[in-house]
């Protein structure tokens, strides 16, 4: 979603920016409460201001001042910890017990110590919020080549597995997932923006794969991802008790890639 401070994708929670936490809506961006320099009644907009005479950096009055070398700027993306907030205030909601229905706007900026209009700023209703709060919870999503195949298929797949650990272990993220199932807007959200968009990956890789000659040609591709990624889903959304080794995507792989019929005897 791009931002009325045009530094923040649809989803880029962890990187985007605006101001600091505790800056008054309004402020300018990375100011806090009383820390922006005043300019003084009359100046002329865009004059830089005179330094007093006695100034401690030694000049003297009406003397141009020299101007320091820039240096880098350091620490997190300005308003970096102005979205963390806002994610961390609503994780710690839902930790005390609040239902994802209950989260108002309102209670979340409170929490946050921000003001609404910071939220809104970068998130345009709760859905797309929550959204974010269940990205920021699960693991990041691996890098692919975006050339390869079968490779970039392994890579997914074991992306997969790895977020149905961390649902498993984590009551919070289980939680969070059986409410949204119950809002379908929330939902919808999750699908579009995460589920879509990750299905369309792998279905790529698998053109890639067959372009390849990794997998027959015979086959409608989509039907070859459902076939990869069925098995992987079986074992981590609806068999929450089955087990999800290291080795796990594999071998789904290889015993898609050798067939299921038994060896042809001599």
């Amino acid at each position: 979603m791009q931002g009325q401070d045009g530094e923040r994708d649809r989803h880029g929670a962890r990187s985007g920016g605006d101001r600091s936490p505790g800056a008054p809506d309004g402020a300018p961006d990375g100011a806090s409460a009383g820390t922006a320099a005043e300019v003084p009644a009359g100046a002329p907009t865009g004059t830089p201001a005179e330094v007093p005479a006695g100034a401690p950096d030694g000049t003297s009055a009406g003397a141009p001042a020299e101007v320091p070398d820039p240096e880098p700027r350091r620490g997190r993306p300005r308003s970096a910890a102005a979205e963390r907030a806002i994610l961390d205030a609503v994780i710690a909601l839902l930790e005390a017990g609040e239902p994802l229905a209950g989260l108002s706007i309102e209670r979340i900026a409170r929490t946050a110590g921000v003001g609404k209009a910071t939220i809104y700023r970068r998130w345009s209703d709760k859905e797309e919020l929550f959204v974010d709060v269940v990205r920021d919870m699960e693991p990041d999503d691996p890098p692919v080549s975006g050339t390869e195949g079968l490779a970039d298929l392994r890579v997914m797949l074991e992306s997969l597995r790895t977020r149905g650990l961390a649902q498993r272990s984590s009551a919070l993220l289980h939680n969070i997932f059986a409410q949204m199932k119950s809002h379908p807007k929330l939902w919808n959200e999750y699908h579009g923006t995460v589920i879509a968009p990750r299905r369309l990956a792998m279905v790529e890789a698998v053109r890639r794969a067959v372009a390849a000659g990794e997998l027959r040609d015979d086959l409608d591709v989509e039907l070859i991802d459902d076939l990869f990624v069925g098995p992987m889903l079986v074992r981590t959304v609806h068999r929450p008790d089955a087990p999800l080794p290291d080795d796990l995507a594999d071998r789904i792989i290889t015993a898609l890639l050798q067939g299921l019929a038994p060896a042809a005897r001599v």
